[in-house]
């Protein structure tokens, strides 16, 4: 069993109002995780820096949904193993699209059973400990989960990808990993669940990488990766995961949905139905999971909070995305 070193599992008992709906009130939900029209993995870092940039002039807090079909991102310490560029190359060989995120963290492998969650939000004046956030991603990750029976604890996990004192696991496994941006009026908390398939072979790829990208550098310091620390939700939770939580109904902007112009295979729901699926087979894993977010902040909506913040709402144009995307390429590329 891998060593952990956590600081709790998450009490229902003890926290059974958190979140505490401070912040959510106004929240709005950008669900993006059946849009994969923009094939860089850069997209969706590029839109939540222009979302962070307008949040903190002012613009409503958001929670961003987001999956990819097949992507590797490495973090900045990772782009500067000797070697990067080379196991960037191989991996692009491979078909995955591959980028540095300027965000913290490591290394992390991306499919469609990876559920990307984002916590965009304003910095309140005078406060400086991120901690608060990480919790409030943290506590809304293990709530999403409560129907399922998972027993979410946090801290470290020896030999997991992206490691850090906000790991996420059940049994000492971990599914999720949790990172920052910060910008000077606003935050970017980002979360990747790994919802299906299989954790090993994540954590299989993402030791390889790290194996060529330090080739030839006896000091170099990247994470020591090992297949039986990491697993998905399915692994963990039983193939009933999916079943033991309830699919999401209907949403509109009056939900908190940020785009209601978007159609049905960007982010509104269907009864909890992605296309492929059928209403026999039932909704996959991966959106029964962000039905279950969707319902927590749901929850802690006010009409009042949606109201103002819907007047508020912008979204950048595609373009305009693309371009911030290249300019990430640019500063943080190998």
């Amino acid at each position: 069993m891998p060593a952990a070193r956590e600081r709790g599992t998450y009490n229902m008992q003890e926290k059974k109002a958190s979140p505490s709906g401070e912040g959510l009130q106004n929240l709005l939900m950008l669900d993006r995780s059946g849009d994969f029209s923009e094939p860089d993995i850069l997209y969706p870092f590029a839109l939540e820096e222009l979302l962070c940039r307008y949040v903190g002039e002012g613009g409503p807090p958001l929670i961003h949904m987001w999956r990819h079909p097949r992507a590797f991102v490495m973090g900045l310490r990772d782009s500067r193993l000797s070697s990067a560029a080379e196991a960037s190359r191989s991996l692009e060989q491979a078909g995955y699209s591959v980028a540095v995120r300027n965000s913290g963290g490591a290394a992390v492998p991306l499919d469609l059973g990876v559920v990307n969650v984002s916590l965009i939000g304003r910095k309140p004046a005078g406060r400086i400990d991120f901690h608060d956030d990480f919790e409030r991603m943290y506590e809304l990750i293990a709530l999403a989960l409560q129907e399922a029976g998972g027993a979410v604890a946090k801290g470290e996990i020896e030999g997991a990808y992206c490691p850090g004192d906000f790991d996420l696991s059940i049994g000492g496994r971990k599914f999720c990993g949790i990172a920052q941006r910060r910008q000077q009026h606003a935050y970017v908390v980002q979360a990747f669940v790994v919802v299906e398939g299989s954790g090993a072979e994540k954590a299989a790829l993402a030791r390889s990488f790290y194996e060529l990208a330090a080739a030839g550098s006896a000091d170099a310091v990247y994470p020591q990766v090992r297949e039986e620390s990491m697993a998905s939700l399915t692994e963990l939770l039983g193939t009933g995961f999916a079943r033991s939580v309830q699919p999401d109904g209907p949403e509109s902007l009056a939900a908190g949905n940020a785009d209601p112009a978007g159609p049905p295979d960007e982010g509104r729901s269907t009864g909890g139905l992605r296309p492929g699926d059928t209403a026999a087979s039932g909704p996959t894993p991966a959106q029964t999971f962000i039905d279950a977010v969707k319902r927590v902040v749901r929850d802690r909506q006010t009409p009042d909070g949606l109201t103002d913040a819907s007047a508020k709402l912008w979204l950048p144009d595609p373009a305009e995305v693309r371009a911030m995307a290249q300019r990430m390429r640019e500063r943080y590329g190998l």
